[in-house]
């Protein structure tokens, strides 16, 4: 494969230049980034070399998965315990042996159901965010900030020539 770059001498002239020669960040694809972030998780931080990212996605994506487990588990036990004391069998008895009426169970029942689909949502949207991230930070990966910002304040041209008065301000990233 070959990538065209300007030459020095001429603007207008371009010299053909071996891909393998390139520097990695002109071989940096965002699409191949947001794909891997897409199929792995934190894949598409590492390939975009911000290594101190991918700990984080897979943080925010355990304490999701521990959140929906916790939340289910009791979910289901005050669950179980509603229908055992809402059942009119005499012969079940739920786990908290009558401690809880059943407008109580009720409650913590909807309460831990409300924190699991929450839960589930917050998983989207650290795998939406891992995804994003990884996109956007490819995007960026050729942006150079350069330590040379300079503003130059003059008279603007075109309305000078018109015989009006004007400013301009020009900021140059070099």
């Amino acid at each position: 494969m070959l990538v065209l770059a300007t030459s020095a001498q001429s603007d207008s002239a371009a010299v053909p230049v071996p891909a393998d020669t390139l520097d990695w960040r002109h071989r940096h694809s965002p699409t191949k980034a947001t794909i891997l972030s897409a199929i792995v998780p934190g894949a598409g931080q590492i390939y975009n070399r911000k290594y101190w990212k991918a700990p984080i996605v897979w943080a925010g994506l355990g304490v999701s998965i521990y959140f929906i487990q916790e939340n289910n588990s009791e979910y289901r036990r005050y669950k179980d315990a509603y229908i055992a004391l809402t059942d009119n069998d005499p012969n079940t008895v739920d786990e908290f042996n009558g401690q809880f009426g059943s407008e109580q169970l009720l409650n913590v029942t909807n309460t831990y159901r409300k924190w699991r689909d929450l839960s589930y949502i917050c998983l989207g949207a650290v795998y939406i965010l891992n995804i994003v991230d990884a996109s956007v930070d490819a995007h960026f990966v050729r942006f150079d900030v350069s330590p040379d910002l300079s503003l130059g304040v003059g008279p603007s041209l075109p309305v000078a020539a018109q015989g009006g008065i004007g400013l301009s301000v020009q900021l140059a990233l070099k």
